[in-house]
């Protein structure tokens, strides 16, 4: 029998989530009560933050606020900021492809044969993405994303803040939302195709392909039932914003201006719960930015040899990210929510894969961590040279989101020190 391995490739890239089942709304019932909705939302600066300008010198509550931090200052008792974790077996000769391993906290990004695994975001998506339209977003400012498959496959990331706005409020036609039923319906005979195809295989193959086999129908599998979950979500009508649809830039070297644009969208999606799980890549662009008072490329800036002009440049640049950052807070803080506000059901992570740009050191990343339901407020640290794995991180949030595991990639237990608010 021949066999088309085409349409095998037609289904990859899909995100694979466990739909939403009557089950859950049961258990819900018998509590008594449905629990707050929680979100996460995960922010790589690629190229780091200035370690003496982000690290506090004190650690605990009384720190005192470094100048990236002093910008946050009215949510110090909603975030937290980590110093010293790392994620192991990174090189500092492969530092830039380190961000392929930031939320899977997989060994050897950018070696031969190096395979990646299933990322943070995507993880948490198998257990509540169905519960949204769309069970993540993952956004970057230029490039590829944050986001990884189960058997490691980089997922497309979305560049367009524009085109991601319009997939989440704007209306189709009658004729286009029949199209996409009949995309999905397609999507389906394909697979059942595949799967019978793959199935007529098995007794042809060795054990090793066997096990790959049934890896695959396993994910076949799964995307038929995220088929039936799209085909429902289509027929939904879309949420209603008094937003108006964003312009996008078309100047890859302003950093600032995309950054904002990605963080309104990322806003509107979770205030309409159109997805729970966020992965944002940054840009850094080789070129200026249209910002005052700086002349060279952020990339350039952030490989700055200590040169004192260079580094006056780059702090303005990363005051002016943190300030974005800052305002996504704000807005988070100011929508409400059965009593809460999104702040406090969001986990913001903003980190990097680089602890140092300049000595291209993947070690003390830096990490601040806002909202979710934490206990915030600190300074809290750990030995640069025998950090706990950043992954014991990914365990607090997965937990925080009420996602039951005690273990993600590297991960030995959760963070120590880092705690629940008591409810």
């Amino acid at each position: 029998m021949q066999f088309n391995r085409r349409r095998f490739l037609r289904t990859a890239g899909v995100s694979l989530a466990l739909p939403w089942l009557d089950a859950f709304s049961l258990a819900r019932a018998a509590t008594g009560a449905a629990q707050p909705r929680r979100r996460m939302v995960c922010i790589c600066t690629p190229l780091g933050l200035h370690p003496p300008h982000f690290f506090p010198e004190k650690t605990g509550a009384d720190y005192e606020l470094t100048p990236y931090l002093e910008l946050l200052k009215d949510y110090r008792d909603q975030f937290t900021v980590i110093s010293g974790l790392s994620h192991a077996g990174m090189s500092p000769g492969f530092a830039h492809q380190a961000s392929a391993s930031f939320l899977t906290g997989v060994p050897g990004a950018g070696r031969p044969g190096f395979r990646n695994a299933i990322s943070l975001d995507q993880f948490a998506a198998e257990h509540i993405g169905g519960q949204t339209r769309f069970p993540s977003l993952i956004l970057s400012g230029e490039g590829a994303g944050l986001s990884w498959t189960r058997t490691g496959a980089l997922v497309p990331a979305a560049t367009s803040p524009s085109r991601v706005f319009a997939r989440m409020f704007l209306a189709g036609s009658t004729e286009e939302v029949q199209s996409q039923v009949r995309r999905l319906e397609d999507g389906r005979s394909i697979l059942d195709d595949v799967r019978d195809q793959a199935k007529s295989l098995r007794s042809d193959l060795g054990t090793g392909d066997r096990e790959k086999l049934d890896e695959y129908l396993t994910s076949v599998r799964e995307l038929e039932q995220r088929l039936v979950t799209d085909e429902g979500w289509t027929k939904t009508p879309k949420p209603k914003v008094d937003a108006k649809q964003p312009e996008d830039i078309p100047n890859a070297a302003d950093l600032i201006g995309r950054t904002r644009l990605l963080f309104d969208v990322t806003h509107l999606a979770l205030q309409t719960d159109s997805t729970r799980l966020i992965t944002i890549m940054l840009a850094g662009s080789t070129f200026a930015p249209p910002i005052p008072g700086v002349t060279k490329g952020h990339h350039d800036l952030s490989h700055h040899g200590k040169d004192p002009g260079k580094l006056e440049e780059l702090k303005i640049v990363e005051q002016e990210t943190m300030k974005t950052l800052r305002d996504l807070l704000a807005k988070l803080k100011q929508s409400q929510e059965d009593g809460g506000s999104l702040l406090d059901r969001t986990t913001v992570f903003l980190g990097s894969n680089l602890g140092d740009g300049s000595s291209h050191s993947v070690k003390n990343l830096p990490v601040l961590l806002a909202g979710g339901g934490f206990r915030h407020g600190q300074h809290l640290p750990f030995d640069p040279h025998n950090p706990p794995p950043l992954c014991n991180l990914y365990v607090s949030m997965l937990q925080a989101m009420g996602i039951e595991t005690d273990k993600f990639g590297t991960s030995t237990c959760t963070l120590t020190g880092l705690e629940l608010k008591r409810t």
